[in-house]
């Protein structure tokens, strides 16, 4: 017969007192989450294509999202000199491509071009056919990222990523949605080059045109959305909302130009920031042309460092600088919840796995973080690492 150590029964009886306690704290008194607009999953939505494995905004990211299993893939849309519509987060060129080290493209530098009031030197996708972009290789934007895939793959044009969303999604048998943004469209306009009518095109094209395709566009600029919805788009919008960085000693949002608000906002004098848009007011204005939100995460869970007995922020990882893996998650805000009351769905933006990204409350693991959003009841969250992100749902 079993004698059991008296220490190890007194651990036994312990363990068994906390389950007792952790099983009361569940009671049914506790409150529970809110759910998802619809009562369905969240979505997945390939930030950029799996762009945490493989250079953004390319085939082989969209695909390798796809791969992953993210619901949907992501494509920013800048325009070509030829007026074609092309997948990147950055109308300059040098951020994301190796025209740096083009000789033929040298004399085409600008400096100092203005993007959304922000001054920039490159080289830019307005002064190039798509032609000459499709010599460029893509480059990783993020330099402790896979770097072996550099100026191999290259920049896709949106036509290529429906098509490729309609192809894997026949050969899958789901659904794989698109989710393209209208980047710099004030910007696009005033060259001459506007973004929208030609994403309305290729969508009716398409045979999307319906809030029940698997199509969501979005924009920074609510006059973009405005007018595709004038002009006859009925698929699903979403105004993204952004901000300038985080102020940890208050655990508030800063409004830094040019992130501070929409650009066609600030041409057209309007005082309004960014933050303006999650106040009651600002989300029934948007409830009248868009169908959802897609807040930077702090607007839904603040962060906020640690003060010493001088009012300074603490370095805690002790790494010679202070950012969000010194700051601690606060009590959400109620923007979901706001949200959904006016039947308009959140999607999140950006969910990343590397521990710089993750705010110290999440002990470096990207699935506490997703794992918080999910039980808040957001509806969707832009990753750059899909497969972390299903996990987690």
């Amino acid at each position: 017969m079993f004698d059991p150590d008296p220490a190890v029964l007194a651990t036994l009886k312990l363990f068994g007192l906390l389950a007792l306690t952790m099983t009361a704290g569940c009671s049914s008194k506790a409150p529970q989450p809110p759910g998802t607009l619809d009562g369905r999953q969240p979505l997945v939505i390939a930030h950029r294509g799996a762009s945490g494995y493989l250079p953004e905004h390319t085939l082989e990211a969209y695909r390798k999202a796809i791969e992953l299993g993210a619901d949907a893939i992501e494509p920013d849309l800048i325009s070509t000199r030829d007026g074609v519509l092309i997948a990147s987060h950055y109308p300059n060129l040098a951020i994301n491509t190796d025209v740096a080290s083009r000789p033929e493209f040298a004399s085409r530098k600008r400096e100092n071009w203005p993007i959304d009031g922000e001054m920039q030197s490159g080289w830019f996708a307005h002064d190039f056919t798509l032609a000459e972009i499709r010599t460029l290789g893509v480059v990783a934007t993020d330099p402790e990222r896979p770097q072996q895939y550099n100026g191999k793959f290259r920049i896709a044009t949106l036509q290529e990523v429906i098509d490729l969303a309609k192809a894997e999604g026949k050969r899958l048998g789901r659904a794989i949605a698109i989710y393209p943004e209208t980047k710099n469209p004030t910007y696009h306009r005033d060259l001459g080059l506007p973004l929208e009518d030609k994403l309305i095109s290729a969508i009716v094209a398409a045979g999307w045109n319906s809030k029940a395709a698997p199509v969501f566009v979005q924009s920074f600029e609510p006059g973009s959305l405005k007018e595709m919805r004038a002009k006859g788009l009925k698929v699903r919008m979403v105004q993204l909302i952004d901000g300038g960085g985080y102020d940890l000693k208050t655990g508030s949002i800063t409004y830094v130009p040019p992130f501070h608000r929409p650009y066609d906002w600030e041409k057209a004098g309007d005082p309004r920031r960014f933050g303006d848009m999650v106040t009651p007011a600002g989300l029934a204005e948007i409830k009248t042309y868009a169908d959802g939100i897609g807040p930077w995460k702090p607007y839904i869970v603040p962060l906020k460092g640690q003060l010493d007995e001088a009012g300074n922020l603490k370095d805690l990882d002790a790494d010679g600088k202070i950012d969000v893996r010194d700051a601690s998650t606060q009590a959400p805000t109620s923007l979901v919840g706001d949200a959904h009351r006016l039947g308009l769905f959140v999607h999140a933006f950006t969910f990343r796995n590397e521990s710089r990204h993750l705010a110290r409350s999440y002990l470096g693991d990207p699935h506490a973080e997703y794992l918080q959003f999910f039980r808040l009841g957001v509806d969707g969250v832009f990753s750059e690492f899909p497969d972390t992100a299903i996990a987690a749902r």
